[in-house]
């Protein structure tokens, strides 16, 4: 299951001590798939990708990266982002760097020579890469919920009934009408109705974690509904 990313969470991550290093690597491996996906956007293969992946975290976990986000600010998976696109502008200067050669003769650095860091312009007829990044991150956060989710029904013993509701939170209802959810639950439609409508607070107080203020949740919420179209 994903950690929560909390700003708590984050501000826990900043100094030396294993409980902040500890925060910090439980923030990477929540957030490594938005991150992973931005990146492959702008290198030529996967396996380029995941090494540059493991660089940018690299980075953050041993230069005390986390430093710089602050709640005041906003929103962790912006910060996250604009960290990111700073670390593929440092790769790419280092490249051109390389090319260079300081005076020396200049040798290829193409992607197939597996020198330099691979980096590519993204192609622009596909989605831009903030895009991507946002959709990983509402995947992220949506698997997050519903897997907490699913635990509470389970040790309440009412695991067939997230699962006869969960469509209504992943938008994979189909036909399916809530009277049918209902008439299957052995529920009348009201009942269902307000399940559905807390299932769908829990959703929201996941998202609660990641912002400063409780008034930006309902726009965060819409952002994640936009990510996932």
């Amino acid at each position: 299951m994903f950690v929560t990313t909390r700003w708590t969470r984050v501000l826990e991550a900043r100094g030396d001590s294993t409980e902040a290093k500890a925060a910090l690597g439980d923030l990477c491996a929540a957030y490594y798939a938005p991150v992973f996906a931005f990146i492959r956007r702008n290198a030529p293969d996967e396996d380029s990708a995941r090494d540059l992946t493991q660089e940018f975290f690299a980075r953050l976990l041993a230069r005390g990266g986390i430093a710089a986000a602050d709640p005041q600010r906003g929103r962790f998976r912006s910060f996250l982002l604009g960290a990111v696109k700073h670390f593929l502008a440092d790769m790419r200067d280092h490249d051109r760097r390389l090319k260079r050669g300081a005076g020396q003769p200049i040798e290829s650095l193409d992607a197939e020579t597996g020198t330099g860091s691979g980096l590519q312009a993204p192609d622009l007829k596909a989605a831009a890469p903030d895009r991507e990044f946002d959709h990983k991150w509402a995947l992220t956060l949506l698997a997050l919920a519903l897997a907490r989710l699913a635990q509470q029904y389970k040790e309440t013993g009412k695991s067939g009934q997230f699962e006869a509701l969960k469509p209504w939170l992943t938008g994979d209802t189909g036909n399916q009408s809530q009277a049918e959810a209902a008439r299957q639950l052995d529920m009348n439609e009201g009942a269902v109705k307000v399940a559905i409508h807390r299932l769908r607070d829990a959703i929201k107080n996941e998202i609660s974690h990641t912002v400063k203020d409780r008034a930006d949740i309902d726009l965060e919420m819409h952002d994640l509904l936009e990510a996932l179209l």
